[in-house]
């Protein structure tokens, strides 16, 4: 098995996506709204996929969050809040926000679970701060530390309870980012002890089966490599001082933060203490590369990968998912 998770080019596999998959044997797939037409089409996709890999747990991913961040979209599939909706509850109403947030997700991993995906990138653990870039804190569940780690609780057990795995993100944190990752390479200067608030979510969370690296520099632990090429971060901060030991997976390699050829960027993350490559957008020279430039995935990440599969149900879920979304609607309208 391949250390990697490749995205796919469009609603059906390719003649040579299909060749390149069954001889690479990639851990998983990622998902974007380039593969997500229909019910029947996203079905069919997902069964193919297991298929080829000959493997009925398969780990499927996307970026279903809600709000800005959705890829499968009205009117086929019903939009979700983000989540600053479930902070602003939080203000007023504690106890129903985190009802609210565990609903949701619920609602959202029947919706995901229904087409055959079996992963969702969520929920974001980063500490949103006036500077945070927007790119994240439109998505973020709020500013303080134990309200995140409990809103984020809620959404890994709602996606559980709805057939899917959640993946903890971004670590050790994104919210002192003042620029996107998807174009710059973000450093942060503040001190080791200033860092302890955007650890303390994933620190309460550390048992979530996935989690994803951030592409930024934090100057406190490695002044020369962001957070998904250093040996330093990933094994003292991450796998230490968090205690995180899921499956870690890099954020979306293609992301202008990192630089290199893309066989060098999934070299360097593996090298680093990285479980496996993210790499999202189908071109066929990049995935050889990476192919070319990884081993085959380590015993132990082998193990993490099955331990977090091992939580998807043996049965589909049997709730109502129009009594998910009245329930999450009447709590949000307390906000």
């Amino acid at each position: 098995m391949l250390p990697a998770i490749f995205g796919l080019s469009g609603p059906e596999l390719t003649p040579d996506e299909r060749a390149f998959f069954k001889d690479a044997d990639p851990a998983g797939y990622i998902l974007f709204a380039r593969n997500c037409v229909l019910r029947d089409q996203m079905r069919a996709l997902t069964d193919d996929l297991k298929a080829l890999q000959g493997r009925d747990a398969l780990a499927i991913l996307i970026d279903q969050e809600g709000g800005p961040v959705a890829r499968m979209k009205p009117p086929e599939w019903p939009a979700f809040p983000a989540g600053p909706a479930f902070d602003a509850l939080y203000e007023t109403a504690p106890i129903s926000a985190i009802e609210a947030a565990r609903v949701n997700a619920e609602a959202l991993g029947l919706m995901l679970s229904e087409v055959g995906v079996t992963v969702n990138c969520l929920p974001l653990l980063d500490i949103a701060r006036p500077e945070t870039t927007p790119a994240v804190a439109s998505r973020a569940l709020g500013r303080d530390p134990l309200r995140v780690a409990a809103l984020g609780r809620a959404v890994l057990d709602g996606l559980e309870a709805g057939g899917v795995i959640g993946v903890v993100k971004h670590m050790p944190g994104h919210g002192r980012a003042i620029v996107d990752t998807h174009y710059h390479l973000p450093a942060v200067t503040a001190s080791d002890a200033e860092l302890e608030d955007d650890l303390a979510p994933f620190r309460k969370l550390a048992s979530a089966p996935m989690g994803m690296t951030s592409h930024i520099i934090f100057e406190a632990w490695d002044r020369e490599r962001p957070a998904t090429l250093s040996p330093v971060v990933i094994a003292d901060i991450i796998r230490g001082r968090i205690g995180f030991d899921g499956l870690l997976m890099t954020d979306d390699i293609d992301m202008k933060a990192l630089s290199g050829t893309a066989g060098e960027k999934a070299a360097g993350s593996i090298a680093a203490g990285v479980d496996v490559v993210l790499d999202c957008w189908a071109r066929m020279d990049e995935m050889v590369d990476i192919a070319g430039s990884i081993g085959p995935i380590s015993d132990i990440a082998t193990a993490r990968l099955d331990r977090a599969l091992a939580r998807l149900p043996q049965a589909a879920p049997s709730q109502n998912f129009a009594a998910l979304i009245e329930k999450r609607d009447a709590l949000l309208a307390y906000a």
